[in-house]
């Protein structure tokens, strides 16, 4: 069925595949070099704070969709392209374990982002902050560098 699937539709598939991994990873670049150091020149911690936390939400709406339709294309994908039992296969095992690693740490920023919110709306901006700080410095670095290292993978694995 899914081999069925994806010769009716590879080309959809890939390209959601492929969208799906340019928002999730080019958002988190944009987040990270662009939308933070820009967030850095606003005064007013208040205000910084709240655009930080409101940028966070609206990137989640775009990047849990993205998350959920990359693992549904790749499962299409490694069972009608029939990776199982060949040498590529411990490449596809390397690439998934990466997408399981990206979403753990991208649950915790989730949950980080949603306590910092709570702890904003409660008026404790130090707390907030500090609940905060680890995207940035670690978090979303890491799975800027994860992300890169599956598409890296996942061209080698197309054969490009």
């Amino acid at each position: 069925m899914m081999t069925e699937i994806f010769n009716t539709f590879s080309t959809e598939i890939i390209f959601l595949h492929v969208i799906s991994a340019i928002i999730w990873v080019g958002g988190m670049i944009v987040i990270r070099f662009g939308v933070h150091y820009s967030m850095m020149e606003v005064e007013d911690p208040k205000i910084k704070l709240g655009r930080t936390l409101e940028t966070l939400r609206r990137f989640f709406t775009m990047v849990i969709p993205s998350i959920i339709l990359l693992l549904l294309t790749a499962i299409i994908m490694i069972i009608a392209l029939g990776f199982k039992g060949t040498e590529l296969y411990s490449t596809v095992i390397i690439k998934e374990t990466i997408w399981v690693i990206m979403v753990v740490i991208f649950s915790m920023i989730y949950i980080k982002r949603n306590k910092a919110q709570k702890l904003f709306d409660e008026g404790n901006l130090p707390a907030a902050k500090a609940m905060l700080a680890p995207l940035p410095q670690w978090m979303i670095p890491a799975n800027i560098i994860l992300g890169l290292v599956a598409l890296y993978f996942g061209i080698t694995l197309r054969g490009l």
